[in-house]
């Protein structure tokens, strides 16, 4: 894998548009670039793509496909909490794979994860992903607390 990132501080400023919430959990990898980890607007949250990146720990790294995805499903988990969501409000799940061969355990721990709650899903194969991981996901959900 790549040199891992470094921490990145924790940012306070402003909302720019007071119609959009931007959304930022400790429980979940700080955003290492110009983005939000989510944004919150007319009812919705749409979650920024999420690696396998320990929370407070960017230098550990995760080797094994199956703990890859538990950690990405545990981000998102994270962040749909802070926004006032929950896994069974998951609208659409993008999924985004470095090798289409390992769909079949991605697909596993997926179905693991969201139990009898199937939300609308698209499947990306890529030939790579940022740092060399295996697994990246992205998700929209309804809000239901603010």
């Amino acid at each position: 894998m790549s040199a891992p990132m470094p921490p990145m501080p924790v940012r306070e400023s402003p909302p720019v548009n007071p119609l959009i919430k931007a959304v930022e959990t400790d429980r979940a990898p700080l955003p290492a670039g110009h983005y939000s980890q989510a944004v919150v607007h007319g009812g919705l949250v749409y979650i920024s793509g999420q690696l396998p990146v320990v929370p407070r720990q960017p230098g550990q790294e995760i080797l094994q496909l199956e703990a890859q995805v538990r950690q990405v499903l545990a981000n998102l988990n994270a962040i749909l909490k802070a926004a006032g969501s929950g896994r069974e409000h998951v609208l659409k799940v993008t999924v985004y794979v470095a090798d289409i061969a390992s769909w079949p355990e991605v697909n596993r721990i997926y179905g693991e994860f969201f139990g009898p709650h199937r939300p609308a899903r698209a499947i990306v194969p890529t030939r790579e992903l940022h740092f060399g991981y295996q697994v990246e996901m992205d998700a929209i959900a309804a809000v239901t607390s603010a």
